[in-house]
């Protein structure tokens, strides 16, 4: 959605290895109203298109998508698409339209570009689960790679939104990968309880005093569901506020 940072160019420059020296490499710039909810930041969403322009050039991007709202949507649009299954938790108990909104521009994106490959990081790890059904079960001919997530030096995850953080929330928004590393090492060393793990990773950010949780969940990586006796690999997923901030994370761990 712009305001392209290092971990957005890191997805471009996957794309170009995947493409190869005669492929062609899209990208989409584009603050998706209708992912939006009405209370959330959508006017206040930084839009440096300059920016983010000279950044596609430096990167070599061959082709940069950034269209108005009122380009893309119809006035009377009508129609949308709606993952009903991985789409109700985590990100989705609180944002109920947004992952109707994802599904609804990616799908149209896949249908302009034609491209054979998306890149999509592994930050939003819901949204790329969910992407990956939507592009199943409606046999999209298109293929979505994953990329891990994007840190700054100090282990927070890279985002547009980190700029609102004021130099207090900054420093305890460390919290969120540090309770994650601590459910890593807890796992590592026997404790293989989804439900402890994810206790212990919520009780760790209930110790920064300016964290307030939206949700800390442990669910099955593959499917996002309750983690059963049959479950490899756990995802514990974060959404908390920072101030008027809200940040996500997560972490895969090997059971």
């Amino acid at each position: 959605m712009g305001a392209l940072h290092e971990g957005h160019l890191t997805l471009i420059r996957k794309a170009r290895a995947l493409a190869g020296p005669k492929g062609t490499v899209a990208v989409s710039v584009f603050v998706n109203p209708t992912q939006f909810g009405p209370k959330e930041d959508f006017s206040k969403y930084p839009r440096p298109i300059s920016e983010d322009i000279a950044k596609c050039e430096a990167e070599g991007v061959d082709f940069l998508f950034n269209p108005k709202p009122e380009d893309f949507y119809e006035p009377d649009a009508s129609t949308w698409v709606n993952e009903t299954a991985l789409s109700t938790g985590l990100c989705g108990k609180s944002r109920p339209i947004h992952f109707r909104g994802v599904c609804t521009v990616v799908s149209k994106l896949i249908n302009l570009f034609q491209a054979d490959i998306g890149v999509f990081g592994k930050k939003d790890y819901q949204q790329l689960a969910i992407l990956r059904r939507m592009v199943r079960d409606l046999d999209m001919p298109i293929k979505l790679v994953g990329v891990e997530i994007y840190r700054e030096p100090d282990g927070l995850a890279m985002s547009s939104r980190n700029r609102y953080l004021s130099p207090k929330e900054r420093s305890e928004a460390l919290i969120l990968r540090r309770s994650l590393l601590e459910a890593r090492k807890a796992a590592k060393v026997g404790e293989h309880s989804p439900a402890k793990l994810r206790d212990l990773v919520a009780k760790t950010i209930a110790t920064s005093p300016l964290a307030k949780i939206d949700y800390v969940e442990a669910v099955d990586a593959g499917s996002l569901a309750q983690p059963g006796p049959k479950t490899r690999k756990l995802l514990i997923a974060v959404a908390v506020a920072f101030g008027k901030t809200r940040l996500i994370d997560n972490i895969e761990i090997s059971l």
